[in-house]
């Protein structure tokens, strides 16, 4: 990605026109980011995203900058451990992030979930031409979020729901996010 070193990775979107009012990394993510980097971050009074948009924002800056570790720790925490850290690094490193694109930020589905519908885009070799030009593509999804109360520091945070997690749940089990709902009617409406 081709950016000033000092713009924030999710400010730079293809699909617009204007740039001039993009944020530095230090005032956008850089803070969502150090905060949650440390290993005791469950028991951190650090900054934590206030809503999905700005937890997809840190995490696509995530993605650019290859912090597989915050990707892996904004994730619903039953899920965390079922990532593959350097699966994560790989890909982000692998990727020549052009930018990101909120399509729409519905922030309130029921009581505690969001979601999030954006166009992160990549720039892959075009081999069909003997200049190896490159063409941008773009990963266009509908992800969902749960706000869920923290054990550790008993305060409300974000986390992204990952589909592509493998879990053995059935609809009728206490959902994954801890809300006390059954999986169907809670989570398991976003990951069915």
């Amino acid at each position: 990605m081709q950016l000033s070193l000092q713009t924030c990775p999710c400010q730079i979107s293809p699909a617009s026109q204007s740039v001039s009012s993009a944020l530095l990394y230090k005032e956008c993510c850089q803070p969502y980011h150090d905060s949650l980097c440390h290993e005791d971050f469950d028991q951190a009074d650090g900054i934590y995203a206030d809503s999905a948009e700005r937890l997809m924002r840190t995490r696509y800056s995530a993605f650019v900058l290859i912090k597989p570790e915050y990707i892996v720790k904004t994730t619903l925490p039953v899920q965390q451990n079922l990532l593959d850290i350097n699966a994560i690094e790989s890909w982000a490193k692998e990727t020549d992030w052009a930018g990101l694109e909120i399509v729409e930020h519905t922030p309130k589905l029921g009581k505690r979930h969001a979601q999030v519908e954006f166009k992160a885009y990549f720039n892959i070799k075009d081999n069909t031409t003997s200049l190896e030009e490159k063409v941008r593509q773009a990963h266009h999804e509908l992800s969902a979020f749960v706000k869920v109360t923290n054990k550790a520091s008993n305060d409300m945070r974000w986390y992204f729901l990952d589909p592509t997690v493998a879990m053995t749940i059935s609809q009728k089990q206490p959902c994954i996010c801890g809300s006390g709902e059954k999986f169907k009617r809670c989570c398991g409406v976003y990951l069915g």
